[in-house]
């Protein structure tokens, strides 16, 4: 079991990275908020702050008095149990709270946290706690992501910095893995923290398969585009085929032409395009058509789970053909944590395999994220696969 002391790091190694992502901004490039699904990072910084002072602290540090009464109503997000809440297309419309405000709001919650960590932490709080580190963790990950929206969507394009694996390069041909049909077990079995979406550990029957050993590349998906990809109307969903019409969608998020060769935009600034890195910011939507066009199909989220110990995985979120739908036996927590993953489980496609951008203790295989359709903003791939 975690003892206090190490809960008590992690917080504050937490609390830590998430401002260290924000390092390169400027106090401007905090309040933008370009899209619906992109947050100001002010927000981001805000809001994770809130979750501990909503869930820990004004319930459990005797006599602790809120930053701002207001803070909950400006920082909540989807929690409808807690109470009313900026709408979240509003979030880039408020000017105040400043960037140096909620600095100073981190700092309060942080230090008053590290009271209750180490004089007040009960063994029933602990799961709170740990739900607390991971919510941030994750919005570790939605902030960088945001931020690539941001700057790469300005027309200067600034830099923002060098990032690990950005152009992830794909060396190898694909080699596809066959799996054996069969019974196999899926989800979370380890005393490790995991979400209650990984839960609980089940049994699942699979028709033989073969799935690739790579991710596709630029260069193929330059090939897809060369074919008419964008323009064939047989290999699309007709929900994606309208949202390539009614989007004028050509190539993937961030890509362009620059001097007649396909450019992109990197969170260290416009480069052409390597034919032999893994293609990235693609929709479920492009994912499915590029299968279709390749004769082949995306793996169920059960397939890539079973046979992902053959192939490197952690760099990229990969698409697969299953819905967001509760495991059997599937019990939600109870209160407004219970918010937190089960009420999304409708009209959403599972992504596997993690990303550049996703805490390292993170990356598991049995983590389940989620996201609609034509969502590309994040670092999304895929991984082909076939029936046998």
């Amino acid at each position: 079991m975690i003892s206090t002391k190490q809960l008590l790091q992690l917080f504050i190694e937490t609390r830590t990275a998430t401002e260290r992502i924000c390092q390169p901004l400027e106090t401007e490039d905090y309040v933008v908020q370009p899209i619906v699904d992109v947050s100001p990072p002010k927000w981001h910084l805000g809001h994770t702050t809130w979750f501990f002072e909503e869930f820990l602290l004004d319930a459990h540090l005797p006599n602790y008095k809120r930053y701002h009464k207001s803070y909950a109503f400006v920082f909540n997000s989807y929690y409808e149990s807690i109470g009313k809440r900026v709408v979240r297309t509003d979030r880039g419309n408020l000017s105040r709270p400043s960037v140096k405000e909620i600095y100073l709001y981190r700092a309060y919650v942080t230090s008053h946290m590290q009271q209750l960590i180490e004089n007040h932490l009960t063994e029933e709080l602990i799961p709170v706690l740990e739900i607390g580190i991971h919510h941030e963790k994750q919005h570790q990950e939605l902030l960088l992501t945001d931020i690539k929206y941001i700057l790469g969507n300005n027309p200067l394009q600034p830099e923002y910095g060098s990032v690990s694996n950005e152009e992830l390069l794909e060396n190898t041909p694909c080699d596809f893995t066959e799996i054996k049909e069969g019974v196999y077990a899926i989800g979370h079995d380890s005393k490790e923290f995991c979400y209650d979406n990984e839960l609980p550990r089940h049994r699942v029957f699979l028709e033989p398969y073969a799935i690739c050993n790579s991710l596709v590349t630029n260069g193929e998906w330059i090939a897809f585009i060369n074919d008419g990809g964008y323009s064939n109307a047989m290999i699309w969903h007709t929900e994606g085929w309208d949202w390539v019409h009614k989007n004028a969608i050509v190539a993937p998020m961030y890509w362009h032409h620059e001097n007649g060769k396909w450019a992109q935009y990197l969170l260290s600034g416009s480069k052409e395009i390597n034919p032999a890195a893994a293609v990235t910011h693609i929709s479920y939507y492009e994912a499915f058509a590029f299968a279709q066009w390749k004769g082949m199909r995306l793996p169920t989220e059960f397939e890539w789970e079973v046979a992902q110990s053959n192939f490197n995985h952690g760099n990229r979120w990969e698409w697969t053909e299953s819905a967001y739908l509760p495991y059997p036996n599937y019990q939600k927590p109870e209160g407004a944590l219970g918010e937190y993953n089960g009420k999304f489980m409708v009209n959403q496609k599972v992504l596997r395999g993690s990303s550049i951008a996703t805490p390292a203790n993170h990356m598991r295989p049995t983590y389940r994220n989620f996201f609609h359709a034509p969502l590309r903003w994040q670092f999304t791939s895929l991984r082909l696969a076939q029936s046998l």
